[in-house]
């Protein structure tokens, strides 16, 4: 008989509790949404932190280099262009030149702007006889991006994407004259 006495008293206080957590949970609205959500933000910010250690981890690996014998062939590059003034330092498409051009390749140049038919005409007839294709992506409009980006994608054409003009560092003599 006091079993039973302690199983009911034990069955009324478990009813009670959770009637008490029925009203707490009606009278806070949205509350299973947010705790949904905040699992959601916990994963999210775990994921974060998982790509921002990737992304260090690639900053870290070393600057991959231009594999491609230029001797004799023409590169093509597209995006700014400024002649150098004594003492200046090199930058962009000036190294890229210096560099082509003492390997004993071609220089091709075009601004990559968007000047209208007979530039993407010019451009289009670069890329047609370049053997290799410099972009410098930040300084060339959208047109030219993609024209580049089709066109080495649909011949096969060996393509460098170059954010700024100080990632052109890369491309040194001794890297053009190895392969």
């Amino acid at each position: 008989m006091r079993a039973r006495a302690q199983v009911v008293i034990r069955d009324s206080r478990l009813a009670l509790a959770r009637d008490e957590l029925a009203e707490l949970a009606a009278s806070v609205p949205g509350l299973p949404t947010r705790a949904r959500l905040a699992r959601r933000v916990e994963w999210l910010s775990e994921r974060v932190q998982d790509l921002m250690r990737e992304l260090l981890r690639l900053q870290w690996l070393p600057a991959p280099s231009l594999q491609a014998d230029v001797r004799e062939k023409a590169v093509l590059y597209v995006g700014t262009y400024s002649s150098l003034a004594p003492g200046q330092h090199a930058a962009g498409a000036n190294v890229a030149q210096l560099a082509i051009e003492q390997a004993g390749g071609r220089f091709l140049h075009h601004a990559g702007g968007d000047d209208g038919a007979d530039d993407a005409a010019a451009l289009e007839a670069g890329l047609v006889a370049a053997d290799l294709v410099i972009c410098q992506t930040g300084c060339v409009s959208h047109d030219a991006y993609w024209r580049v980006h089709d066109h080495c994608k649909r011949t096969g054409k060996q393509c460098v994407l170059v954010d700024q003009p100080q990632a052109m560092h890369f491309v040194r003599k001794e890297a053009l004259a190895d392969f």
